[in-house]
């Protein structure tokens, strides 16, 4: 019946569709089917994909190209059942060896341990030495048994980092088992980052270069592309690297603004790597060898030196008189400004019934409790829950304050665009903030957020595949903005929720001459976890590296104010109802980062590709020889 109905919104479906599996039957080798079976599935697959691609690329369907959910079932289920069949496969001869297990054991200490290292919890100075077993791992286990030890550690490791997205499924419109499985399936994919490291490093131990490990030595900065992989592309999901350990210690983060968040990574690669190969050759000389033991002595001792010199270093910054907290503050051309944490409950967010009850009480906080005359006063994302073209009642009310608080108003909310007749959205919907500026009735200036949260707030490549438009997860489905304005005299510039954890749309901001970053979020998706805290981790981390304040609200907490040297202040408690105020200072340091960093992350992005390339020829080249 589906056949039938070839214009069935996202279904798209056509006889010829099914062309490459009626033509592999013929040739499905019933004889030999154990031996031959992945063979044919795999040349099934492949003329399925590219039967979909040409179909795709070639027709046209009512303005939005041939792709239907059944030619996309048909051409990729299989294939994947299949792999999960192997996997599954795969894992139970590996739970049967010895040498597996004691894999595993060793990596999960070192992961598991890892993920606590992160603010606000207290093991980051340890993690220039956590992930030492896993090292050792990696260098004395056989490759199946390392990347099984390395899924699974890092299975644990991605749990511990992201179980807070299970709440998401107690306000979340879409199925919890669907959430569930979503998470699953999340966490699986953020492992396989982990699998990736590990295989290229069972492969570069091995290479010599005219004698010596060259691979092997700058591995770590191949661990900083992988990781800077993840901050590009619709998947973008840069939320646990290495390097953000040592966010509870301020001293230790004054390096930023030399080498960046993936600086920091390196060093956590490099001192970890450095001292399990230490200790493996001692391990394996022993004690008695007096000599090795001289030369390692030295090297298990690089993690207190890397500590001990990012102490000094930041010690050092931190005592210059520019670098006291919030210097200059009380400075004329510094704003006022005021942060409104009305702390809305999630699951009552978006309810029309009390949409009135919460537009009251975010304004009447603004009415109550900020100052006369201040120069900002922030609501957070989302903070007006409608589209706030349909509510012309509020727009005249925020119009109004403004006028009242002789100070502007900037508040998240939502916005849309209908679209042409025959496109694919009807509407373009847009997470979005809005600046009410005193004595202006003109529609108040729009920013829109930049980078959505994958399957949260968008599908993955909705763009590319317009089939994926008509998916209903119970995402947000909105479109990207393109702009990264500046506002005001004091040259300021907004960031919705995720937007701020990305170093390049700082920079960006920056070169247009921003002095100030105001990120508004809304953490109460994620209840009481740590993840506003690690959300708050990560812009300090964006203020120190680029010299750039920060006004930080969140809508449940933490809300705070961040000077350019990364000083916390009137730090608020999550799900409580806060306004806090304060002249804030504003950005007058200048960073080397700041200036190179879109040039390192590209850098490191290609070195990602060729270190990876080059590993690859030598694992192919080597297999062969062995065969």
């Amino acid at each position: 019946m589906l056949a039938l109905r070839p214009d069935e919104p996202g279904l798209y479906t056509f006889f010829p569709q099914f062309a490459p599996l009626v033509a592999s039957l013929v040739f499905l080798p019933f004889k030999n089917i154990r031996r031959n079976f992945s063979r044919w599935l795999y040349t099934y697959s492949l003329l399925s994909f590219i039967f979909l691609a040409i179909d795709y690329n070639t027709f046209n369907h009512n303005g939005a190209g041939h792709a239907g959910l059944i030619h996309i079932a048909t051409t990729f289920l299989p294939a994947g059942l299949f792999w999960i069949f192997k996997f599954i496969c795969w894992n139970v001869r590996r739970v049967k060896e010895s040498d597996s297990r004691t894999a595993l054991m060793l990596s999960v200490f070192a992961w598991g341990l890892y993920a606590f290292a992160f603010p606000p919890m207290p093991l980051g100075p340890a993690a220039l030495l956590l992930l030492v077993p896993w090292f050792i791992v990696l260098n004395r286990f056989g490759r199946q048994q390392a990347l099984f030890a390395t899924f699974w550690s890092g299975f644990l490791y991605n749990a511990i980092n992201y179980y807070w997205i299970y709440n998401v499924m107690n306000v979340e419109t879409a199925p919890s088992g669907l959430i569930l499985f979503g998470l699953f399936l999340l966490i699986a994919y953020f492992s396989a980052y982990n699998v990736l490291a590990a295989f290229i490093y069972t492969i570069v131990k091995n290479i010599l270069i005219k004698g010596y490990r060259i691979l092997l030595w700058i591995y770590p900065i191949f661990y900083a592309g992988i990781e800077m992989t993840r901050t590009r592309g619709d998947f973008s999901f840069p939320w646990s690297h290495l390097g953000y350990v040592f966010g509870n210690h301020i001293e230790f983060l004054q390096l930023l603004p030399w080498v960046g968040i993936f600086g920091y990574t390196i060093l956590v690669v490099t001192s970890n790597q450095t001292v399990a190969i230490a200790f493996e050759k001692l391990s394996a000389k022993g004690l008695k060898d007096k000599q090795e033991l001289k030369r390692t002595v030295p090297v298990l001792s690089i993690p207190a030196i890397i500590l001990l010199s990012l102490f000094l270093q930041g010690s050092y910054v931190l005592s210059k008189p520019e670098a006291a907290p919030f210097y200059g503050a009380d400075n004329k051309e510094n704003p006022s400004v005021a942060l409104v944490q009305p702390s809305i409950a999630q699951g009552a967010k978006w309810s029309k019934e009390r949409f009135e009850n919460i537009v009251n009480k975010t304004l009447g906080m603004v009415k109550d409790s900020v100052a006369p005359e201040t120069d900002l006063i922030v609501l957070a994302e989302t903070a007006i829950p409608d589209y706030i073209r349909r509510q012309p009642k509020v727009i005249r009310r925020l119009h109004r304050l403004a006028d009242e608080m002789q100070g502007s108003i900037l508040t998240g909310t939502l916005d849309y665009k209908r679209n042409d007749p025959g496109s694919i959205r009807k509407y373009d919907i847009y997470n979005s903030a809005f600046l009410f500026t005193p004595h202006d009735i003109s529609f108040p200036q729009r920013y829109i957020k930049k980078h959505l949260v994958p399957f949260s707030e968008r599908i993955p490549f909705d763009d590319i595949f317009p089939i994926l438009n008509y998916v209903d997860l119970g995402e947000g489905d909105f479109v990207t903005g393109k702009e990264t304005p500046v506002y005001g005299s004091f040259k300021w510039t907004p960031y919705i929720c995720y937007d701020a954890i990305f170093g390049d749309l700082i920079r960006e901001a920056i070169r247009e001459g921003s002095r100030l970053m105001v990120n508004i979020t809304n953490d109460g998706w994620f209840g009481k976890s740590t993840a506003p805290y690690q959300h708050m981790n990560l812009i300090r981390y964006r203020a120190i590296e680029n010299g750039m304040p920060v006004a930080r609200l969140a809508n449940s907490g933490v809300s705070l104010f961040i000077d350019q040297y990364g000083h916390y202040d009137q730090n608020t408690d999550i799900f409580v109802d806060a306004v806090i105020q304060r002249k804030m200072p504003l950005k007058t340091r200048d960073t080397l980062y700041s200036h190179i960093g879109d040039a390192v992350e590209t850098a490191l992005l290609w070195f990602f590709l060729i270190y990876a390339i080059t590993s690859l020829i030598f694992f192919f080249r080597n297999r062969k020889a062995s065969n």
